[in-house]
């Protein structure tokens, strides 16, 4: 057995305390790993309150950049994950760039479904205007579901005619819910930490209800002849704001892409690379060999490596 596919199966393993069916204890532990893989004395971490939202400031413990800031978006499927958690990502973050990193806990589904999370999303970026920040000295980052809340953040900006921050830098991103790519299957034997059951029920969580919805109210002279995830449109997927894959990027900030080799959301970053490429975005993308899905977070060189790349894309746009 490789020395890589060791380190697989402890993921796997790890991943598997981890993971839970009851979303309480899900949550439970992922807070637990957090406070404990992402305390340090070099680290400064301060609560915040954005309204009625928690969140949290990291930072460094030594004089560092106040010009520019990250705002971050957890991932965990959007039914999991804090600001707590994502101190694994978060601190790292910190302390490559030597810049202040706000993370928000967004409101989790299914108690609180689309688009509760993008409108928490919302008020995070607002939070930062009124604190004297402008747009583009804003770095927006995410992982996984919550590269895709970075994302959707960024379409819903250019929707409302603002301007939009100065980069983004997508770690794994989720970028389509209906689940087209062919890592999805290809995949699917050697990714230790996702698998279609999981990614429909976070989707089920997430846009369940509404998508459902949405199917029954179609104009039948349409004759949309839709594809079904359980209960799921994905003509409804398709939606930029649940899907980014399918909006319009023309306009774009600058954007770097992370994704592991080894796990069935490559696609999604691939195809957004592409879709990028396609509307003259200035992007980038890394896909780490041997790699699976957010190994940024592991203790490993290969995700210090991969950490010290995003600082270097974001010195460059800050330039």
């Amino acid at each position: 057995m490789t020395r890589n596919q060791n380190r697989m199966g402890l993921i796997r393993k790890v991943h598997g305390l981890i993971d839970s069916q009851d979303l309480e204890k899900h949550r439970h532990s992922q807070d637990q790993v957090g406070a404990l893989l992402g305390s340090s004395k070099e680290r400064v971490i301060q609560s915040v309150k954005i309204g009625e939202m928690d969140g949290e400031w990291v930072s460094v413990n030594r004089v560092h950049m106040k010009k520019y800031v990250i705002l971050y978006c957890h991932g965990g499927g959007y039914s999991t994950g804090s600001s707590q958690y994502a101190r694994i990502l978060t601190t790292k973050l910190a302390e490559s760039t030597s810049m202040d990193v706000l993370c928000f806990d967004y409101r989790l589904a299914p108690e609180h479904p689309y688009p509760a999370a993008c409108e928490d999303a919302m008020k995070a970026w607002d939070y930062l205007m009124l604190l004297g920040y402008g747009a583009r000295d804003v770095i927006v980052a995410g992982d996984s579901a919550g590269g895709n809340l970075a994302l959707s953040l960024v379409h819903k900006l250019k929707q409302q005619k603002r301007l939009l921050p100065r980069g983004l830098v997508l770690l794994s991103p989720w970028t389509d819910l209906t689940s087209s790519g062919k890592t999805h299957e290809t995949r699917a034997e050697v990714d230790p930490v996702l698998n279609e059951e999981y990614l429909k029920r976070m989707i089920q969580n997430y846009v369940g209800d509404r998508a459902q919805e949405a199917g029954e109210a179609e104009d039948e002279d349409e004759k949309v002849k839709d594809l079904e995830v359980k209960d799921l449109k994905v003509k409804d997927l398709k939606d930029p704001m649940i899907s980014p894959l399918f909006g319009d990027f023309s306009g774009f900030p600058p954007t770097y892409i992370q994704a592991g080799d080894n796990e069935i959301l490559l696609s999604d970053s691939i195809m957004l690379h592409e879709r990028m490429v396609q509307a003259n975005v200035s992007v980038k993308i890394d896909v780490f060999k041997g790699m699976w899905h957010v190994f940024q977070m592991s203790p490993f060189k290969t995700a210090y490596d991969a950490m010290e790349k995003n600082a270097e894309f974001i010195f460059d746009i800050c330039r």
